[in-house]
């Protein structure tokens, strides 16, 4: 039998060889098969989600809340020390400098990431700007967030940290960051559906293991990450309270 394996749509596009190679890496450790499938954006991958196609989800953490208190999926592991922050950015020689210079009416480009899109409306409030008096030019990814800020298609653009600084360095000189978060506590977790239960501790033993030889610790540099971390279902409740709580 083949299990389904996929990861939230804004992974750093560096990494997308990482992945397949981790799914290769996580077969052959386990014994099973496993076929990554990946989305350009999220709308694609909730519909699949709610068609329940994947037992293996690497998912952030709006996306976790819903399939571990709706679908049945337990946390298993995050990257050892990675948080999920987010920036607001703008072009290199956009007149704002600070959250308080944007006007309402500010034409803001995004992705359809929850998480991001919550922390930076949240980093919006001292400028009194809310959904209500700006304008969402929707994005299908962080890299087309850039491009629409240095066209001038968009005023500022929302980021997940990661990601921006990982731009390339022709267009990270064509933007200037002007709030950033530092929550600490959000992060994506890799979850494990229902079909999969079973092999929970067979899997986290694996993952837990790979920083102890030269194969595990290459596959972890292919995917941006120093190690797994085990993540119990309380620390993902506290993480998702916490998200509930900031987007009220």
């Amino acid at each position: 039998m083949t299990y389904n394996f996929t990861v939230s749509p804004d992974f750093n596009p560096k990494h997308l060889s990482g992945w397949f190679i981790f799914n290769t890496w996580l077969q052959r450790a386990i014994g099973i098969g496993l076929h990554l499938e990946l989305y350009n954006d999220y709308s694609s991958q909730r519909q699949a989600i709610a068609d329940d196609r994947f037992d293996l989800i690497y998912a952030n953490p709006y996306d976790a809340s819903v399939l571990v208190r709706q679908k049945g999926f337990v946390p298993l592991a995050c990257a050892e020390g990675k948080a999920d922050e987010a920036i607001i950015a703008v072009r290199a020689d956009y007149p704002a400098q600070r959250v308080e210079d944007l006007q309402p009416g500010v034409r803001i480009a995004t992705t359809e990431d929850a998480d991001v899109n919550m922390i930076c409306m949240i980093m919006l409030e001292p400028a009194d700007l809310n959904a209500s008096n700006i304008e969402i030019k929707q994005c299908e990814s962080f890299v087309l967030v850039a491009k629409r800020l240095i066209k001038g298609e968009a005023d500022a653009g929302f980021f997940l940290e990661e990601t921006y600084h990982d731009l390339s360095d022709v267009i990270g000189q064509e933007l200037r960051p002007i709030a950033q978060s530092q929550i600490q506590v959000i992060n994506h977790v890799l979850l494990l559906g229902p079909r999969l239960l079973e092999r929970r501790e067979d899997v986290l033993s694996q993952l837990l293991a790979m920083n102890d030889d030269e194969k595990g610790r290459s596959v972890l540099q292919g995917l941006g990450f120093r190690a797994w971390a085990a993540v119990e279902r309380e620390d993902t409740e506290f993480m998702f309270d916490l998200i509930d709580a900031l987007g009220r």
